[in-house]
Order: C-alpha cells, then structure tokens, then sequence
C-alpha cells in the first residue's frame, strides 16, 4: 500500500493533532540523507509547543547513537560514517522503547554534535510530561533486526521525500560548511550518502506517511 502523501504543513498540523490525544505519542521521521528530516523535525516540536505549550514536544535524533569516531576506526569504517552498521542499533530501539513506555520520570538521550562530528551522551532531558517525541534517522523503517522492531514502537513513522537533485545538493553545501572541499564534499554525498539513501528508498512504502520536503 502506498503511504498518503501530506505536505509539510498537514504533517504538522498531524503532529499538533498527535500531541493532543491521551497518552505520549511518539513519532519516527525517516529518510535519506538531506531529506529534511530535522528540519521537518525542528518545525513539529515548534509547532505543538506553540500549541500544547513549552515542555509537551522534544526531539530525539537518531544520530545520537553514531558509533565515536575512535571505534569507527578501529572497526575500519570511518570512511563509511552514516552507513546502517556504524550506529548502535540495539541502543537505539531500547531508548525508543522507553520512550514510549512512558514510565520514567525522566529519560536521558544522547544528542550528536555536528561542530566535532561525535555523540554526546545524555544531552537531551525526555521529561515525563512530553506529549509527543519526535525522533529522525535514516534507518527508522529498515526491515533488518534490531531495527525492525520499531515499526511496532512508533506510534506514527514518516518518510521524508524530495527530488534527488534538490538532496544531494543540500548534502554538498553540509559537508563543505564541515570543511570539505565541493569536489570531497560531491563525493562524500553521491558515492557515501548515496548508498545509504538507496537502502533508505527501499523502505519508504512501509511509512504511515510521507511528506515532500
């Protein structure tokens, strides 16, 4: 079945909705890299906290469970950072499943900071009182365990789609702000990130709903 497709402005509208039924909901953004997943994910929690108030919305990225750089060397894979193999996984799914359990007082999750390309652990407060997490990453829809698993943790799953022109030029401008030339940050982009959004398409179908971002 092919998801419904929202504009950006339905899906918020979706998650103010979201935010306002009994209980936390919380909600998986997917998609390939320079999909817009945080930006789309930045203008939701805006947009309930304006109208549920501050406090009812956060947001909880996926990228905080990157692997450290020191280990991605030395498994051997730091030139392929982004990839579904260089996240811990497992950790991920089990914070979402505390997430939605919604029995702490507070949950602590890592956030990923850009500035120095490395996770930071317990960066982002999940206080009992959130009435909507939203959580983006490219692999929030895979097929393949532990992964999997979050299909039935999520209260909603979107999926981020846009041309792929428009994705990979906004994947270029990222890398050179991060100190790539345009010929090592084109690179990065088609022949690195490129991989990744291709096993990123193949599970679009499986999104409640997409959103053209």
């Amino acid at each position: 079945m092919t998801p419904t497709e929202l504009s950006v402005d339905a899906a918020v509208a979706r998650a103010v909705a979201l935010a306002a039924d009994p209980g936390r909901a919380v909600l998986g953004i997917a998609g390939a890299p320079g999909a817009g997943k945080s930006t789309l994910a930045r203008r939701v929690v805006a947009a309930v906290e304006t109208a549920h108030g501050p406090g009812t919305a956060v947001q909880v990225p996926m990228d905080g469970f990157h692997l450290a750089n020191a280990a991605l060397d030395a498994l051997g894979r730091h030139d392929r950072k982004g990839a579904i193999d260089t996240f811990d996984a497992s950790g991920y799914v089990a914070l979402v499943r505390r997430l939605a359990a919604d029995d702490e007082d507070v949950v602590w999750a890592p956030d990923f900071d850009r500035r120095v390309d490395e996770p930071v652990a317990g960066s982002i407060a999940v206080p009992r009182s959130a009435r909507l997490v939203v959580s983006e990453g490219n692999y929030l829809l895979d097929t393949d365990a532990p992964w999997s698993a979050l299909a039935d943790l999520f209260t909603e799953t979107w999926a981020c789609v846009v041309d792929d022109g428009v994705r990979v030029d906004r994947l270029v401008g990222r890398h050179m702000r991060h100190g790539r030339d345009h010929e090592a940050a084109r690179a990065w982009a088609l022949e690195v990130d490129g991989v990744n959004a291709a096993r990123v398409a193949a599970t679009v179908s499986r999104a409640s709903r997409t959103v053209r971002t």
